[in-house]
């Protein structure tokens, strides 16, 4: 029982006779602006320390063995510093992060091994604290060896963000922290420690170790964030005690979660705060609250306990690798008693993938590092850091962080290579690493399939430089480098004419750009990972280029090379040098624009009407060849749809609706990385309205990059990592669109198409403008906000629609725009290619 509850406290905690106050370090002089220092990790191996950093010059290079020399150090007012030698180490990391491309810093790293032995003065350890400063030395040819050194500068996460913590005696521990940004190595002497949790009928039991407990020595919790604590009485044998706390001292009204910090009251006054001893068990733990809710126990960076009342809490106790992923096993309190969902969301937003899990004690977490599109095709996860939460499935507002015990925390960095699978070459380099944040969060990180000695700036620098105009002087191959928006995907007009040459058996290497392996290529094609050296090599010996977008910058076509460009494209909104907007028509885009157009060989056409609006935009003044889009090939045949509905998990006898908007430039994300998703659908009343016989597909823009609020729930479907949209359109009933292009293709088909144009005046006026009346000429209803989209979608299913009103004018749009759409585009486009490439 409390001795009080929720007391005022009437003086100010003091400080322990005993703790002994940090040694003060003053701030060290900054380090010189041409240097740049940092650790990448931190580890105790056989009770030694040792740190992995980095010491580079900003306008020198380091990139061979010996070429800098690195010293550490250990500052401590008043004391001379403590030296220790340090070992080269290769890490090409260190150039990628510098982020530049002038010079090479792959030898800048260093390893060094401290023993804490040399932090005894006289045999003992002092209360005292240190600067870590590394420098490197410099030969000057007057003045001799100069040393420039500074702080170490912490990692973006892992142990070089919270370096761990080491008992050397069995009260004595060394820390390592940051301050102020600045590496800090402390002796802690410790006068209190918990030494063990375990969980009682009616709340926690605490037992623990103090150096000082005369009697009447009680307990205190307090609150973080307000003035409540509580007292309770502590049980003592000898130095040894025991506290129960009952699962209500921690409830705080109105609060969801309540932080507290613990600490023992002596008579007189003094406080000891007890460090949590994690040496006899794991460290941490999870507690289901009879009221509701978890009571979490953690250990803090500085070693200290908090008590943490909260709705839910997940505690990951032990982590092992596999081929597939990970398993982990975790302690978890959170409401509701159905199937719990393990949530993976990529840190800019753009991505969430769930995964579901069964109830446990302990659960056990499958987290794969694979992710099943839209098509059931599988690819590694995309680059990027990945937050990781678990949930009652359906139930964002209770998801929780996976949070690490010390024995978890000990694992990591932990990581699994992500390999071949079929027609994806992932690369030597991508891996999937689960690392730490903010001490004990855990996150998966997907690194980039070229390896960091490919990637870095400067390596790319040198690649586009020398080696790409190196191999230009070899001989032309007979390959055919097909590139989709950048190596997204098998598709698009480029596989048309892929699928054709294969077709005809040409006597050609097929190579297809596939960027960060989220592009499954079929077999006889060979994977080219984008700006790979190998890249760089078939855009310059490669016979043929085919792609649908924008050329590399610094790509120069040959003689007797055959750049092809089939756009991506039919032309409602105005592109390139006819877009009016200063805001949209870039100078740099367009000043890139003129210095690619040239490179063109063929520009392809999809109409009559396109082929001067193309000439004027690109300002193109090559051959342009009317043959139609080659994608369209497979709508114009009337192909059957039945394997992609199977692949998209849509039973016969649904209709399937396919929503489709463009993208707005002026709805950019405030982080800068792609575009807001805007859904004026309305979700609920759609499917409200459908029915159980509907089943919306909903594919946002390429440069949309945020998730779709209630995809998976039987009714919506994201598939906007379906490879190629000529399948969707293949399979859907009915087109839903603003302003995209795909009303083009989807024309085709005859099917019926309508036109949710909220925005049109803005679009139309402000933001692209058209190349026609929109307006009069449109196939199809403009519909205005979301019930008339869903009126006009449920009259189809009655009947007589609003549809049937735009019979003329869908024929005469057919006329225009798709009159080249006979199923043989990709055949004339192949003819005229190897005309060209003799």
């Amino acid at each position: 029982m409390a001795l009080t509850m929720s007391m005022t406290r009437s003086r100010p905690i003091l400080p322990s006779p005993r703790a002994g106050a940090p040694t003060a370090v003053g701030p060290a002089a900054a380090p010189p602006a041409a240097l740049a220092l940092g650790l990448r990790s931190a580890r105790w191996t056989g009770g030694r320390l040792e740190l992995t950093g980095f010491a580079r010059r900003i306008d020198r290079g380091s990139g061979r063995v010996r070429s800098s020399f690195t010293v550490l150090e250990l500052a401590r007012p008043g004391h001379r510093p403590l030296r220790f030698r340090t070992r080269p180490l290769r890490l090409p990391e260190v150039t990628e992060d510098s982020a530049q491309s002038e010079h090479n810093h792959d030898w800048a790293a260093f390893t060094v091994t401290v023993d804490p032995e040399r932090l005894r003065a006289d045999g003992a350890w002092p209360d005292a604290e240190w600067e870590v400063r590394a420098g490197l030395l410099r030969t000057l040819r007057l003045t001799g060896v100069r040393r420039e050194h500074g702080p170490l500068r912490p990692h973006w996460c892992g142990s070089g963000e919270y370096p761990p913590a080491h008992w050397v005696e069995q009260n004595v521990r060394v820390l390592l922290h940051f301050t102020d940004q600045r590496l800090r190595i402390k002796v802690h002497r410790v006068w209190s420690r918990l030494t063990g949790l375990r969980p009682a009928d009616d709340g926690l039991e605490l037992t623990g170790w103090a150096h000082d407990l005369p009697p009447g020595t009680v307990f205190r919790l307090s609150h973080r964030r307000t003035d409540a604590e509580s007292l309770y009485p502590v049980a003592a044998t000898g130095r040894d005690f025991t506290v129960l706390l009952p699962f209500e001292a921690f409830d705080t009204a109105g609060a969801a979660t309540a932080l507290w910090h613990g600490e023992l009251l002596r008579p007189d006054g003094s406080t000891e705060r007890p460090v949590l001893d994690e040496r006899p068990w794991p460290g941490g733990m999870v507690l289901a609250r009879p009221a509701g809710g978890a009571l979490l126990v953690r250990q803090l960076a500085d070693g200290y306990p908090e008590f943490c009342a909260q709705p839910g809490a997940v505690l990951v106790d032990r982590i092992t690798p596999g081929q597939d992923g990970f398993r982990l096993t975790a302690h978890t309190v959170l409401p509701g008693g159905g199937p719990l969902e393990l949530v993976l969301r990529h840190g800019n937003g753009t991505r969430e993938i769930r995964h579901p899990v069964e109830r446990a004690a302990p659960a056990e977490l499958t987290l794969p590092v694979a992710a099943t599109a839209a098509d059931l095709s599988r690819h590694p996860l995309r680059r990027g850091v990945w937050e990781l939460r678990l949930r009652p499935a359906g139930r964002p507002e209770a998801e929780q962080p996976l949070l690490l015990s010390r024995r978890a925390l000990a694992q990591l960095p932990c990581a699994v290579k992500l390999g071949v699978t079929a027609g994806v070459v992932a690369g030597g380099a991508k891996q999937a690493v689960l690392q730490s944040r903010w001490h004990n969060t855990l996150i998966l990180d997907s690194t980039p399939v070229l390896a960091p000695a490919e990637r870095s700036r400067y390596t790319q620098r040198k690649l586009r430089t020398v080696d790409y105009p190196a191999a230009r002087r070899r001989p032309l191959r007979p390959a055919v480098l097909y590139d989709v928006f950048g190596g997204r995907g098998y598709a698009d007009s480029p596989r048309a004419i892929h699928a054709e040459l294969a077709r005809r058996a040409a006597p050609l290497e097929h190579l297809w750009v596939v960027d960060d392996a989220q592009a499954v290529v079929p077999a006889g094609v060979r994977p080219i990972r984008s700006h790979s050296p190998e890249w760089y090599e078939a855009l310059a010996t490669s016979r043929y280029l085919v792609g649908n977008t924008h050329l590399p910058e610094f790509l120069e076509r040959r003689p007797g090379q055959v750049v092809l460009q089939t756009w991506h494209g039919s032309l409602l909104k105005r592109i390139a040098h006819d877009v009016a907007n200063p805001l949209l028509a870039r100078a740099g885009y367009l000043a890139a624009l003129d210095r690619e157009v040239p490179q063109w060989s063929l520009l392809l056409s999809p109409s009559a009407f396109a082929t001067p609006i193309l000439r004027r935009a690109f300002r193109y003044t090559g051959e342009i060849l009317e043959s139609g889009y080659p994608r369209n090939d497979l709508l114009a045949r009337s192909a059957d749809a039945s394997a992609v509905r199977r692949r998209l998990g849509v039973p016969d006898g649904k209709r399937i609706v396919l929503y489709a908007p463009t993208w707005r430039e002026d709805q950019q994300r405030a982080n800068g990385d792609g575009y807001r998703l805007g859904l004026r659908l309305d979700l609920a009343a759609a499917r409200t309205a459908l029915g159980a016989d509907h089943v919306l597909l909903v594919r946002p823009h390429a440069h949309v990059a945020e998730p779709l609020p209630r995809a998976g729930d039987g009714f919506v479907l994201d598939v906007g990592d379906y490879p190629d949209v000529q399948e969707l359109l293949l399979a859907a009933d009915v087109l839903v669109t603003d302003y995209s292009s795909i009303m083009f293709d989807f024309a085709i088909t005859g099917r019926p198409i309508l036109f949710f144009t909220y925005d049109l005046e803005h679009y139309r006026d402000a933001l692209r403008g058209f190349y026609f009346d929109f307006e009069r000429e449109a196939p199809g209803p403009l519909l205005a906000d979301s019930a008339e989209l869903v009126d006009a979608l449920r009259s189809l299913t009655t009947g007589t629609t609003l549809v049937d009103r735009y019979a003329s004018a869908y024929r005469r749009f057919r006329a225009t725009h798709c009159h080249l759409d006979d199923g043989r585009a990709a055949a004339r486009v192949v003819d005229r290619l190897l005309e060209l490439g003799g």
